[in-house]
C-alpha cells in the first residue's frame, strides 16, 4: 500500500498538482475582479443621464454596435496573442473588455427591477459555481461533452441572428432558455478544459500568467451569458 502511494504521491506529482491549483485560482480571482469592473461601470453608467443618453439616444445604436464590435475584437486579439502577450498587457485588455462590458449591460438594470437582477446574479452565480467546481474536480473526460455544447453554441447564434429578423416573444424565450442550458454546460467543461491546459502545458510562468486572463476572460463570458438570459427569463420589469 506504501509502495502504491509513493507511486502517486511523488514530489514531482504534488508540485504539479500545486500548479494546476495556483493557475486555477489565478483564473477565478481575474475573473472575479472582472465582475467587479463590469458591475462598476455598469452602476455608474446608468446613475449619470448624460453616459445613457451619449451611448442609446443621442446617436441611435451605433455607439452600442461600436462597443460590441470592440469587444469582439479584444476577445480574438487575446485568444490569438496570448503566449505573446506581456501578463500587464492581457490584464490591461482583460479589464478594458469587462468596462466596455458593463456599458453594453448598463441597459438592462434600468428595464429590470433591483429585486430581479439581484436574484438572477445569485442564481446564476451558484449555477456557475457547481458547475465550475464539477469540470474542476471530475475524472471524467468532458472532451465528447464540449463538441456538443460547441454545436449548440453553433446553433444559439443562429437561432439568435434569425430572431433579429423574425421576432417574438415565444422565439426569445426559446432561445434564453437554450443559452442558460448551453454556458452552464460550458461553464463545467471550460473548467475542466483550463485544468487540462495547465496540467500539460510546459510553458514558463509569465506566459501562463497571460494563458489564466484568457481563461478567466472564457469563464466570465460563461457567467455573464448565464445571468442576462436568467434576467430575460425570470426578470420582472420595472
Amino acid at each position: 500500500m506504501d509502495i502504491e502511494r509513493e507511486k502517486y504521491y511523488t514530489p514531482e506529482a504534488s508540485r504539479a498538482a500545486q500548479a494546476v491549483s495556483g493557475f486555477m485560482r489565478r483564473v477565478y480571482v481575474w475573473m472575479m475582479l472582472g465582475l467587479v469592473v463590469t458591475g462598476c461601470v455598469a452602476y455608474l453608467a446608468v446613475t449619470s443621464q448624460t453616459v445613457m443618453y451619449a451611448l442609446f439616444v443621442s446617436h441611435g445604436m451605433t455607439p452600442f454596435i461600436v462597443l460590441c464590435v470592440a469587444e469582439l475584437g479584444i476577445v480574438f486579439f487575446l485568444s490569438a496573442k496570448v503566449t505573446s502577450l506581456a501578463p500587464a498587457t492581457a490584464s490591461a485588455l482583460f479589464f478594458v473588455y469587462s468596462g466596455l462590458n458593463g456599458l453594453t449591460i448598463a441597459p438592462l438594470l434600468l428595464i429590470y427591477t433591483q429585486e430581479s437582477v439581484a436574484g438572477a446574479f445569485f442564481i446564476s452565480a451558484g449555477l456557475f459555481g457547481a458547475m465550475s467546481v464539477y469540470g474542476a474536480v471530475t475524472k471524467r473526460d468532458l472532451t465528447e461533452f464540449g463538441d456538443f455544447l460547441k454545436m449548440g453554441l453553433i446553433g444559439l447564434v443562429i437561432a439568435i441572428v434569425a430572431n433579429m429578423f423574425i421576432g417574438g416573444e415565444n422565439m426569445s424565450m426559446v432561445i434564453s432558455i437554450m443559452a442558460v442550458l448551453i454556458f452552464t454546460g460550458l461553464a463545467a467543461y471550460d473548467s475542466f478544459k483550463w485544468r487540462g491546459i495547465a496540467a500539460s502545458s510546459g510553458q514558463g510562468d509569465e506566459v501562463m500568467q497571460s494563458v489564466a486572463v484568457v481563461a478567466a476572460l472564457e469563464m466570465y463570458l460563461d457567467f455573464i451569458n448565464i445571468f442576462i438570459h436568467l434576467l430575460r427569463i425570470m426578470g420582472r420589469r420595472r
